[in-house]
């Protein structure tokens, strides 16, 4: 899967699905950024075949609406669209 990695602190595993066209999902990579956090981000809409499929599975499981962004976090909690309070109190 065409997964990506930006090094920051860790506050746990924190996996994003995004959209590459989405300006939601880019102002969400870019606060995750700014706050310094480690995290991992996919861009669904890029990946093909299987690869894809994988990824809405896991973006289903959290969000059955499927709607972007989406933040998983340890594999147990999620956070869906840009909540920028929500995310800042989430990784302080």
């Amino acid at each position: 899967m065409g997964i990506e990695h930006v090094s920051g602190k860790n506050k746990g595993t924190v996996m994003l699905y995004a959209l590459s066209t989405c300006g939601w999902c880019k102002r969400t990579k870019e606060l995750l950024r700014e706050i310094g956090v480690e995290f991992d981000y996919v861009y669904v809409d890029l990946l093909e075949g299987t690869e894809q499929d994988m990824a809405m599975d896991n973006v289903e499981r959290f969000n059955p609406s499927g709607s972007f962004p989406i933040h998983v976090i340890n594999d147990k909690k999620c956070i869906v669209g840009f909540k920028e309070k929500e995310i800042r109190e989430e990784f302080r």
